[in-house]
């Protein structure tokens, strides 16, 4: 009798905690049962991965500016993201130079950028 009560606590207890599941809010399920982060989640990691890539070797690791490079780490408090977009593919008199980064990917890291104040 002790065995099947034990049996069936545990196979109670299962189920319950198999159904309390966890936070599913900031994930989406793919086809495959796997889940992703949300967009907004991927293009902001992708923004930064851009900026370590194509930004950060004149203006600083941590985006924090060298020499005579501006900081960008909060660039958005001096500037929009139009202004932002438009270095980023036009470049600046100076030393910027245009087109390290283009189309979608110069639209999402403005958009990043522009979000440090």
């Amino acid at each position: 009798m002790k065995k099947k009560w034990l049996a069936t606590f545990m196979l109670g207890s299962a189920l319950m905690l198999g159904a309390c599941g966890g936070d599913e809010e900031n994930t989406d399920k793919t086809d495959e049962g796997t889940t992703t982060p949300p967009a907004e989640e991927t293009t902001a990691d992708a923004s930064a991965e851009v900026a370590q890539q194509r930004c950060a070797t004149c203006h600083g690791g941590n985006l924090q500016g060298m020499g005579n490079t501006p900081a960008l780490n909060d660039v958005g408090s001096r500037l929009s993201e139009e202004e932002i977009l438009d270095i980023i593919v036009n470049g600046q008199e100076g030393g910027m130079p245009g087109g390290l980064v283009q189309g979608e990917e110069a639209e999402a890291l403005a958009a990043w950028l522009a979000a440090k104040k």
